[in-house]
Protein backbone atom coordinates (compact mmCIF):
# COMPACT_ATOMS: atom_id res chain seq x y z
CA UNK A 1 0.00 0.00 0.00
CA UNK A 2 1.59 3.85 -1.12
CA UNK A 3 2.12 5.83 1.72
CA UNK A 4 1.20 9.42 1.39
CA UNK A 5 5.14 9.94 0.98
CA UNK A 6 4.96 7.47 -1.58
CA UNK A 7 2.14 9.57 -3.14
CA UNK A 8 3.58 12.45 -2.93
CA UNK A 9 7.22 11.61 -4.50
CA UNK A 10 5.42 9.93 -6.82
CA UNK A 11 3.68 13.59 -7.98
CA UNK A 12 6.81 14.78 -7.90
CA UNK A 13 8.32 12.50 -9.99
CA UNK A 14 6.40 12.71 -12.71
CA UNK A 15 5.79 16.73 -12.68
CA UNK A 16 9.06 16.73 -13.15
CA UNK A 17 9.59 14.26 -16.21
CA UNK A 18 6.37 16.21 -17.35
CA UNK A 19 8.15 19.70 -17.65
CA UNK A 20 10.95 18.44 -19.25
CA UNK A 21 8.56 16.37 -22.05
CA UNK A 22 6.96 19.69 -22.25
CA UNK A 23 10.00 21.78 -23.22
CA UNK A 24 11.16 18.98 -25.49
CA UNK A 25 7.82 18.78 -27.24
CA UNK A 26 7.77 22.89 -27.40
CA UNK A 27 11.56 23.15 -28.88
CA UNK A 28 11.64 20.17 -31.02
CA UNK A 29 8.51 18.42 -31.59
CA UNK A 30 6.67 19.09 -35.42
CA UNK A 31 2.98 18.31 -36.76
CA UNK A 32 2.51 14.99 -37.46
CA UNK A 33 2.07 14.03 -41.22
CA UNK A 34 1.43 10.35 -40.78
CA UNK A 35 -2.56 9.68 -41.51
CA UNK A 36 -4.53 6.95 -40.60
CA UNK A 37 -4.85 4.68 -43.76
CA UNK A 38 -7.68 4.26 -45.92
CA UNK A 39 -8.02 0.85 -45.85
CA UNK A 40 -10.31 -1.94 -44.45
CA UNK A 41 -6.60 -3.98 -43.47
CA UNK A 42 -6.79 -4.31 -40.01
CA UNK A 43 -3.18 -6.35 -39.14
CA UNK A 44 0.62 -5.49 -39.62
CA UNK A 45 3.39 -6.97 -39.21
CA UNK A 46 6.55 -5.55 -38.16
CA UNK A 47 9.64 -7.43 -39.18
CA UNK A 48 12.22 -7.05 -36.59
CA UNK A 49 15.82 -7.90 -38.22
CA UNK A 50 16.74 -10.90 -35.16
CA UNK A 51 17.64 -14.00 -36.65
CA UNK A 52 13.83 -15.59 -35.86
CA UNK A 53 12.58 -13.43 -38.77
CA UNK A 54 14.35 -16.41 -41.21
CA UNK A 55 12.62 -18.67 -39.53
CA UNK A 56 9.67 -16.94 -39.64
CA UNK A 57 9.95 -16.36 -43.40
CA UNK A 58 10.25 -19.71 -44.17
CA UNK A 59 7.50 -21.11 -42.07
CA UNK A 60 4.99 -17.96 -42.86
CA UNK A 61 6.01 -16.41 -45.91
CA UNK A 62 2.41 -16.30 -47.34
CA UNK A 63 1.55 -14.53 -44.20
CA UNK A 64 4.45 -11.72 -44.80
CA UNK A 65 3.56 -11.49 -48.41
CA UNK A 66 0.04 -11.14 -47.76
CA UNK A 67 -0.23 -9.00 -44.69
CA UNK A 68 1.05 -5.34 -44.73
CA UNK A 69 4.45 -5.59 -43.24
CA UNK A 70 6.75 -3.11 -41.89
CA UNK A 71 10.89 -3.54 -42.01
CA UNK A 72 13.65 -1.38 -40.97
CA UNK A 73 17.21 -0.52 -40.20
CA UNK A 74 19.49 -2.67 -43.14
CA UNK A 75 16.88 -4.99 -43.64
CA UNK A 76 17.05 -3.33 -47.64
CA UNK A 77 20.47 -5.06 -47.20
CA UNK A 78 19.27 -8.58 -46.87
CA UNK A 79 18.83 -11.06 -50.16
CA UNK A 80 14.89 -12.08 -49.00
CA UNK A 81 14.26 -8.34 -49.07
CA UNK A 82 12.82 -7.74 -52.61
CA UNK A 83 10.70 -11.07 -52.22
CA UNK A 84 9.38 -9.53 -48.82
CA UNK A 85 8.62 -6.18 -50.46
CA UNK A 86 7.17 -4.66 -47.31
CA UNK A 87 4.76 -2.20 -47.59
CA UNK A 88 6.69 0.37 -45.03
CA UNK A 89 10.15 1.17 -43.58
CA UNK A 90 11.39 2.72 -40.45
CA UNK A 91 14.79 4.21 -40.16
CA UNK A 92 15.41 5.95 -36.96
CA UNK A 93 19.33 5.89 -35.74
CA UNK A 94 20.97 9.04 -36.60
CA UNK A 95 23.50 6.51 -38.04
CA UNK A 96 21.85 6.30 -41.40
CA UNK A 97 21.81 10.47 -41.86
CA UNK A 98 25.24 11.22 -41.13
CA UNK A 99 27.18 8.18 -41.80
CA UNK A 100 27.51 9.01 -45.64
CA UNK A 101 30.91 7.23 -45.85
CA UNK A 102 29.52 3.78 -44.51
CA UNK A 103 29.82 1.69 -46.95
CA UNK A 104 26.61 -0.69 -45.58
CA UNK A 105 24.99 2.73 -45.32
CA UNK A 106 25.49 3.42 -49.14
CA UNK A 107 24.31 0.15 -50.07
CA UNK A 108 21.32 0.29 -48.36
CA UNK A 109 20.22 3.91 -49.80
CA UNK A 110 21.03 2.33 -53.66
CA UNK A 111 18.62 -0.52 -52.34
CA UNK A 112 15.87 1.82 -51.86
CA UNK A 113 16.38 3.56 -55.39
CA UNK A 114 15.98 0.06 -57.26
CA UNK A 115 12.81 -0.55 -55.21
CA UNK A 116 10.15 -1.19 -57.70
CA UNK A 117 6.91 -1.42 -55.49
CA UNK A 118 4.86 1.74 -53.70
CA UNK A 119 6.71 1.77 -50.31
CA UNK A 120 6.36 4.66 -47.59
CA UNK A 121 9.74 4.92 -45.62
CA UNK A 122 9.10 7.42 -42.33
CA UNK A 123 12.24 8.92 -41.04
CA UNK A 124 13.03 11.17 -38.03
CA UNK A 125 12.22 14.90 -38.90
CA UNK A 126 15.71 15.75 -38.09
CA UNK A 127 16.76 13.58 -40.97
CA UNK A 128 14.71 16.14 -42.92
CA UNK A 129 16.92 19.11 -41.45
CA UNK A 130 20.02 17.00 -42.71
CA UNK A 131 18.39 16.86 -46.17
CA UNK A 132 18.00 13.43 -46.41
CA UNK A 133 16.44 12.51 -49.83
CA UNK A 134 15.55 9.17 -51.14
CA UNK A 135 15.51 9.25 -55.81
CA UNK A 136 13.08 6.93 -55.98
CA UNK A 137 9.36 7.95 -57.63
CA UNK A 138 8.10 4.62 -55.67
CA UNK A 139 8.75 5.62 -52.27
CA UNK A 140 6.99 8.35 -49.92
CA UNK A 141 9.01 9.44 -47.17
CA UNK A 142 7.47 10.56 -44.06
CA UNK A 143 8.38 12.40 -41.12
CA UNK A 144 8.48 11.46 -37.25
CA UNK A 145 8.87 13.13 -34.27
CA UNK A 146 11.81 10.79 -32.29
CA UNK A 147 11.34 12.10 -29.03
CA UNK A 148 10.72 11.01 -25.68
CA UNK A 149 7.80 11.49 -23.52
CA UNK A 150 7.48 10.95 -19.73
CA UNK A 151 5.31 12.21 -17.34
CA UNK A 152 1.83 12.21 -16.29
CA UNK A 153 -0.38 10.05 -18.23
CA UNK A 154 -2.49 12.63 -19.69
CA UNK A 155 0.67 14.43 -21.26
CA UNK A 156 1.85 10.88 -22.61
CA UNK A 157 -1.50 9.59 -24.33
CA UNK A 158 -1.81 13.37 -26.21
CA UNK A 159 1.71 13.03 -27.45
CA UNK A 160 1.35 9.87 -28.39
CA UNK A 161 -2.02 10.21 -30.50
CA UNK A 162 -0.43 13.35 -32.02
CA UNK A 163 2.62 12.07 -33.07
CA UNK A 164 4.28 14.30 -31.21
CA UNK A 165 6.45 11.81 -28.75
CA UNK A 166 6.36 8.43 -28.28
CA UNK A 167 7.74 6.32 -25.37
CA UNK A 168 11.77 6.80 -24.94
CA UNK A 169 12.84 5.71 -28.29
CA UNK A 170 15.71 3.32 -27.11
CA UNK A 171 15.26 1.54 -30.47
CA UNK A 172 13.33 1.03 -34.18
CA UNK A 173 11.01 -1.11 -32.86
CA UNK A 174 9.65 1.53 -30.55
CA UNK A 175 8.79 4.02 -33.08
CA UNK A 176 7.91 1.57 -35.43
CA UNK A 177 4.82 0.15 -33.38
CA UNK A 178 4.05 3.78 -32.54
CA UNK A 179 3.65 4.56 -36.02
CA UNK A 180 1.79 0.93 -36.64
CA UNK A 181 -0.83 2.50 -34.23
CA UNK A 182 -0.72 5.82 -35.69
CA UNK A 183 -1.76 4.52 -39.25
CA UNK A 184 -4.54 2.68 -37.68
CA UNK A 185 -3.77 -0.86 -37.58
CA UNK A 186 -5.66 -2.47 -34.67
CA UNK A 187 -3.55 -5.91 -34.72
CA UNK A 188 -0.05 -5.19 -34.58
CA UNK A 189 2.08 -8.68 -34.59
CA UNK A 190 6.19 -8.37 -34.01
CA UNK A 191 8.75 -10.69 -35.18
CA UNK A 192 12.10 -11.19 -35.69
CA UNK A 193 12.09 -9.05 -31.96
CA UNK A 194 14.41 -11.79 -30.36
CA UNK A 195 15.61 -8.83 -27.56
CA UNK A 196 17.89 -11.83 -26.30
CA UNK A 197 20.59 -9.46 -25.72
CA UNK A 198 22.13 -10.65 -22.24
CA UNK A 199 22.85 -14.56 -23.35
CA UNK A 200 25.91 -13.09 -25.47
CA UNK A 201 26.81 -9.85 -23.38
CA UNK A 202 30.39 -10.45 -21.86
CA UNK A 203 33.15 -8.21 -20.43
CA UNK A 204 36.99 -9.12 -21.74
CA UNK A 205 40.55 -8.77 -20.01
CA UNK A 206 40.30 -5.24 -20.66
CA UNK A 207 37.30 -4.71 -19.29
CA UNK A 208 35.43 -4.10 -22.56
CA UNK A 209 31.67 -4.79 -22.82
CA UNK A 210 31.67 -7.26 -25.78
CA UNK A 211 28.07 -8.29 -27.25
CA UNK A 212 27.09 -10.25 -30.17
CA UNK A 213 23.48 -8.83 -31.90
CA UNK A 214 22.82 -11.24 -34.96
CA UNK A 215 21.06 -10.30 -37.35
CA UNK A 216 18.58 -12.83 -39.44
CA UNK A 217 21.35 -11.28 -42.00
CA UNK A 218 24.57 -12.04 -42.80
CA UNK A 219 26.70 -8.28 -41.87
CA UNK A 220 30.43 -8.29 -43.56
CA UNK A 221 33.01 -7.42 -40.93
CA UNK A 222 32.82 -3.76 -41.29
CA UNK A 223 29.31 -3.20 -39.72
CA UNK A 224 30.91 -6.00 -37.07
CA UNK A 225 33.86 -3.56 -36.55
CA UNK A 226 31.52 -0.60 -36.25
CA UNK A 227 29.20 -2.24 -33.71
CA UNK A 228 31.85 -3.59 -31.55
CA UNK A 229 33.92 -0.13 -31.71
CA UNK A 230 30.29 1.78 -30.60
CA UNK A 231 29.92 -0.75 -27.56
CA UNK A 232 33.22 -0.24 -26.69
CA UNK A 233 32.14 3.56 -25.18
CA UNK A 234 29.90 2.11 -22.54
CA UNK A 235 30.75 0.69 -19.50
CA UNK A 236 28.60 -2.40 -18.48
CA UNK A 237 25.94 -0.29 -16.47
CA UNK A 238 25.01 2.02 -18.96
CA UNK A 239 24.27 -0.52 -21.60
CA UNK A 240 22.60 -2.62 -19.32
CA UNK A 241 20.36 0.26 -17.99
CA UNK A 242 19.82 0.90 -22.04
CA UNK A 243 18.35 -2.50 -22.44
CA UNK A 244 16.12 -1.94 -19.47
CA UNK A 245 14.95 1.58 -21.08
CA UNK A 246 13.75 -0.93 -23.89
CA UNK A 247 12.03 -3.20 -22.37
CA UNK A 248 10.23 -0.56 -20.07
CA UNK A 249 9.24 1.50 -23.49
CA UNK A 250 6.99 -2.14 -24.28
CA UNK A 251 5.50 -1.82 -21.29
CA UNK A 252 4.81 1.94 -21.70
CA UNK A 253 3.73 0.59 -25.61
CA UNK A 254 1.05 -2.11 -24.02
CA UNK A 255 -0.79 0.17 -21.45
CA UNK A 256 -1.51 2.90 -24.02
CA UNK A 257 -2.37 0.65 -26.90
CA UNK A 258 -4.92 -0.90 -24.33
CA UNK A 259 -5.71 2.49 -23.62
CA UNK A 260 -6.66 3.03 -27.69
CA UNK A 261 -7.93 -0.45 -27.79
CA UNK A 262 -5.35 -1.68 -30.32
CA UNK A 263 -4.25 -5.56 -29.82
CA UNK A 264 -0.21 -5.60 -29.70
CA UNK A 265 1.23 -9.27 -30.16
CA UNK A 266 4.72 -10.39 -29.54
CA UNK A 267 5.14 -13.25 -32.69
CA UNK A 268 8.69 -14.32 -32.10
CA UNK A 269 9.56 -17.34 -30.40
CA UNK A 270 11.65 -17.08 -27.44
CA UNK A 271 11.58 -13.15 -27.87
CA UNK A 272 12.41 -11.60 -23.98
CA UNK A 273 10.16 -8.94 -24.50
CA UNK A 274 7.46 -9.59 -22.21
CA UNK A 275 4.99 -6.51 -22.17
CA UNK A 276 3.22 -8.06 -25.22
CA UNK A 277 0.85 -11.17 -25.05
CA UNK A 278 2.16 -14.63 -27.39
CA UNK A 279 0.46 -14.91 -30.80
CA UNK A 280 2.57 -16.97 -33.08
CA UNK A 281 2.20 -15.28 -36.77
CA UNK A 282 0.66 -18.74 -37.94
CA UNK A 283 -2.25 -18.35 -36.07
CA UNK A 284 -3.32 -15.07 -37.66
Amino acid sequence: MKTASDKIGFFVDNLGLSIKSLFKLMLKSRKSTILKVASDEDSIIIMGNGPSLNDAIVNSFDKLTTIPTLAVNFAANAPQFTQLRPRYYVLADPHFFVATDDVNVKKLMANMSSIDWKMTLFVPFEAKKRGFAINNENIKVEYFNFIAVEGFEWIENWAYASGRGMPRPRNVLIPSIMIAMKLGYGNIYVTGADHSWTKTLSVNERNEVVSIQPHFYKEDEQEQRRIKVDYLKYPLHQIIYSFYVAFKAYHKIQHYALHRGVKVYNSTPESFIDAFPRKPLGDI
